[in-house]
């Protein structure tokens, strides 16, 4: 099953700002390059981008947690 990994350590975020819809949702389709969230590190922000195209089927790591580096973020369907 393809997956998304987090580039970096960080807090993941599924949205651009709080209030805001999240960049993609379970069931959404994605192709290469569509940003699926974001993870910031001391302020920066850094979008996630699909690096394969498919289905998400889930998210494994909750809005505003933290990840490490290689982290699985969501996993894809086809």
């Amino acid at each position: 099953m393809p997956e998304i990994r987090s580039p970096l350590p960080g807090t993941f975020y599924r949205a651009a700002a709080p209030g805001e819809p999240p960049f993609k949702k379970e069931g959404d389709a994605v192709a290469v390059g569509d940003v699926v969230g974001l993870v910031e590190v001391m302020k920066s922000f850094m979008e996630v981008k699909a690096e394969v195209a498919g289905t998400i089927a889930r998210f494994l790591v909750e809005n505003e947690a933290p990840v490490t580096a290689g982290a699985v973020l969501a996993e894809l369907e086809g």
